[in-house]
């Protein structure tokens, strides 16, 4: 297995199914890094210095170690209930969010929800979003009216490797770009 399988692997533990390897998370996401090493070992090859190196070269920054590395877990994402103690912070006016074709019938009718998530994933700036929405076939980019959202009660979090959250983005907030 390579490295992008072993941390595709990592994000669907520390995301969605940390009970895959028989490794729980606590209630901010965080795995013990020497048990979650030894149930990938069960059927992966892994050892410390290959998951530090995914860590610290993953393009997107899915995840981080504590101080003492001891514990690692993924930055956003998550299914699974958890807290990853983001502050509240004041977004920009304008964010982006970029998605495939086939989805903008509902979101032009219900907005931008979390489906199995936690929260609505939003990038800071257009182009970003557009490669977000490749990944789902032909892109569509909406501009979140973010700045208004937050003047009328919303929370925006930002995460660790710079990507916006937030519970909804009800329609009314979205532009849809030609």
């Amino acid at each position: 297995m390579n490295t992008t399988e072993i941390s595709k692997y990592i994000s669907l533990i520390l995301r969605h199914k940390p009970e895959v390897i028989g490794v729980t998370l606590d209630e901010h996401g965080w795995a013990n890094v020497e048990e979650l090493i030894a149930g990938i070992q069960k059927t992966h090859s892994i050892d410390r210095a290959l998951l530090e190196e995914i860590v610290r070269t993953d393009a997107k920054q899915r995840y981080s170690f504590n101080e003492d590395k001891t514990l690692i877990r993924a930055n956003q994402g998550h299914s699974i209930p958890v807290d990853v103690e983001l502050p509240v912070v004041e977004p920009p006016e304008i964010l982006w969010h970029g998605t495939g074709e086939k989805y903008t019938e509902s979101i032009d009718k219900n907005g931008l929800i979390p489906k199995s998530r936690l929260y609505v994933h939003l990038s800071g700036d257009e182009e970003t979003a557009q490669t977000v929405g490749k990944r789902h076939g032909k892109p569509v980019i909406y501009k979140v009216l973010s700045g208004q959202m937050a003047k009328e009660g919303y929370s925006f979090y930002q995460s660790v490797n710079g990507v916006w959250l937030t519970k909804a983005v009800p329609a009314k907030y979205l532009e849809k770009q030609i």
